[in-house]
């Protein structure tokens, strides 16, 4: 009697064991990512780099996009952005146009080591890259990486 006894329990534990594997392999496949869960991607992941509109107050919303691009018709400021949340990182790809030496100033909001701005590159279609992290809405840590090739 014994010996059936632990034959019907081996196999209702393997059967759980089974079901409860597949059940889980299921959720996980059919599992939508959300933005309230920890992810772990597999594969990588991209984000769109959105055009800026050239003007002489050039206008960020941090909620559009990580990365950004503009080319630089004339001098220009780059206002502070708006939307800005703390956490947020990306680049901004600054690219002079074909005349070049245009210069760049930046909203109060960025904030570069030493409390200097940099000087971008002057050379005509020369880029310079942003990068940025949002520490707070009105405090932006930025570094610049120039005439990158």
């Amino acid at each position: 009697a014994h010996a059936g006894a632990w034959i019907e329990l081996a196999n209702q534990t393997d059967l759980t064991t089974t079901t409860n594997t597949a059940n889980a392999a299921a959720t996980k496949a059919n599992a939508a990512a959300t933005l309230t869960a920890v992810q772990t991607f597999t594969a990588g992941q991209r984000g769109e780099v959105t055009a800026l509109t050239d003007a002489s107050s050039i206008a960020t919303n941090l909620a559009l996009s990580n990365n950004f691009a503009i080319t630089l018709g004339g001098s220009r400021t780059l206002a502070n952005p708006t939307s800005a949340v703390a956490g947020q990182s990306g680049s901004i790809f600054i690219t002079q146009d074909g005349t070049g030496s245009r210069t760049l100033a930046y909203g109060s909001n960025f904030k570069f080591a030493g409390g200097t701005a940099p000087t971008l590159s002057t050379t005509a279609a020369a880029v310079d890259r942003l990068d940025y992290v949002v520490k707070a809405s009105t405090q932006i840590h930025a570094v610049v990486s120039l005439d990158v090739k």
